[in-house]
């Protein structure tokens, strides 16, 4: 009797693996290895991995084997490149700023539109009231949204002082590859952008391609761009917003019960994300005062206001 239950114990897990559905879930992000990002990404495919196999075990009829692969710090290249390896299936999933996303569709980057919030709670804030709409729009293009996370706000690192809008328009200021409208929108506002791949900023700051750079500061320490741009300016240009996306496709190839525990596993990681991403905001400027980083006080913040609307004019139909 024990070795007829052996054997159908046995036979009922061969058979559970062998009628399984596999899905392996590639994700490239930009995040390097290590940081909040990638490290919260990473146990949300673990954990998401642990939820299907409990599934599978409740519902034979409706296994699936469920794999997910995750690839910082650029290894799947910057987003345009990762878009493209999604279009082609090399991978199905990424992290991605509300700039790559901007080759979907449009709308996820009035989240960032410069000056528009200077909080963390107007930015909680927006989110929570655009993102139902901005979910529909990647989803009608063929994405789903497994989640939105902050990354931080960006502020700009110059190789020296510039307190004023004119002196911002003298520098060789980096411009997103994957974003030609920020390109026109900066040439709108007077300013001099440099087009460039995220990949390239390290070494086009040792050139003297470029001298700088507009991002969050814990993205400016994890490159060391202080070296070379060792001045921040002191105002908040914009917000800078993530989502982790994964093709329609591959989302539906997950049974439907298990799906809002997916979602819900990779919410609560993002959640997490935020915060984290908050403190090592916080933690980055410290880091880099301490290195030597030069804080810049702007003096003409009227200014601002006045150029930022030849920006909008850009901006506007397209975002």
């Amino acid at each position: 009797m024990k070795i007829k239950l052996m054997l159908l114990s046995v036979l009922s897990f061969f058979s559970l693996s062998a009628y399984a559905a596999p899905v392996q879930i590639k994700l490239g992000t930009l995040a390097p290895d290590g940081s909040p990002w990638f490290v919260q990404l990473k146990q949300a495919g673990q954990e998401s991995e642990a939820a299907a196999r409990e599934w599978s075990a409740k519902n034979p009829d409706q296994a699936i084997e469920l794999k997910f692969v995750i690839y910082g710090g650029g290894k799947m290249g910057n987003e345009g490149d990762m878009l493209t390896k999604m279009r082609i299936g090399s991978i199905q999933a990424a992290g991605m700023s509300t700039i790559g996303m901007h080759q979907i569709t449009p709308e996820p980057q009035a989240l960032d539109i410069p000056l528009l919030v200077q909080t963390d709670g107007e930015r909680e804030y927006l989110l929570q009231q655009m993102s139902p709409e901005l979910d529909k729009a990647l989803a009608n293009r063929g994405y789903i949204v497994l989640t939105w996370s902050e990354v931080g706000f960006t502020h700009f690192f110059s190789s020296q002082a510039r307190p004023t809008v004119a002196d911002l328009r003298k520098a060789k200021l980096m411009s997103w590859q994957d974003d030609p409208n920020s390109t026109e929108a900066w040439r709108a506002g007077g300013f001099n952008p440099v087009v460039l791949s995220a990949t390239d900023i390290v070494t086009s700051l040792q050139t003297g391609m470029i001298d700088t750079i507009l991002y969050p500061p814990s993205l400016v320490l994890a490159l060391r761009g202080y070296e070379k741009a060792g001045y921040m300016m002191d105002i908040r240009w914009s917000s800078l917003t993530a989502a982790t996306i994964l093709k329609k496709d591959v989302w539906e190839k997950i049974p439907a019960g298990l799906r809002p525990t997916i979602l819900q596993i990779f919410q609560t990681r993002a959640k997490t994300i935020s915060i984290k991403a908050r403190e090592m905001e916080a933690e980055a400027v410290r880091k880099m005062d301490s290195l030597g980083l030069k804080h810049v006080q702007i003096t003409d913040r009227a200014a601002w206001d006045v150029m930022i609307k030849d920006v909008y004019k850009v901006v506007s139909g397209k975002v």
